[in-house]
């Protein structure tokens, strides 16, 4: 347990990986100021000096997680060329998946403060979805460069449908519903052989 007054490093990372982690262990109904703070092991009140309350703090994790899977995306145009065209679509789609997953992202939907915070954000600029998909796109131009997508293959159809899915599984990946990485994969070997990517390419090439 973190001292009073002793400052720690990285706290809204410790703080965000600490509520991941009650989450995927206790569901959505465990997530209290208390419960993320004990299991960060810090200060109780060490949420609230960060944070305006749990709302924010829910949508400030989404945000997080939304912004890391977009610089990640922006490396994608750079690796035109390597591995699979599914696989490398597999790597984006999956972590966005991954970002929050559903239960953080269905948690954000059930919380309206939360939920407009998040809008507002992505509103306004916020890395998410848009840029992901805009990534996407220039990966997609890029391989038809090469050949390795057919020429005039609507890259922008295929991005859109790539983000758009991934979007819907994060928000509906309900208990009971079927694996979402596998509706993905599914998703992407079919738009990548529609596309006329080179033989060889697979979904499972992550």
């Amino acid at each position: 347990m973190s001292p009073r007054g002793v400052a720690m490093p990285d706290v809204r990372e410790r703080l965000f990986a600490a509520a991941e982690r009650v989450l995927a262990r206790e569901g959505p109904g465990a997530l209290t100021s208390r419960a993320i703070t004990g299991e960060a092991g810090c200060a109780k009140g060490v949420l609230h000096a960060h944070f305006a309350g749990l709302d924010e703090f829910v949508a400030d994790l989404v945000l997080d997680r939304f912004a890391h899977t977009a610089r990640e995306a922006e490396a994608l145009p750079r690796r035109a060329g390597e591995g699979t065209v599914a696989g490398n679509l597999c790597g984006v789609a999956l972590a966005l998946l991954d970002s929050g997953g559903p239960t953080i992202a269905g948690l954000a939907m059930t919380r309206p403060a939360a939920s407009l915070r998040l809008r507002r954000a992505l509103e306004s600029g916020a890395p998410g979805f848009s840029a992901i998909q805009e990534s996407i796109t220039r990966y997609l131009d890029a391989e038809e460069r090469l050949g390795r997508l057919a020429a005039g293959t609507d890259t922008v159809a295929v991005a859109l449908a790539v983000v758009g899915t991934t979007h819907h599984l994060l928000m509906t990946g309900w208990s009971g519903a079927p694996g979402p990485r596998e509706q993905v994969r599914g998703l992407i070997a079919m738009l990548a052989g529609a596309a006329g990517a080179a033989s060889g390419d697979s979904p499972a090439g992550e």
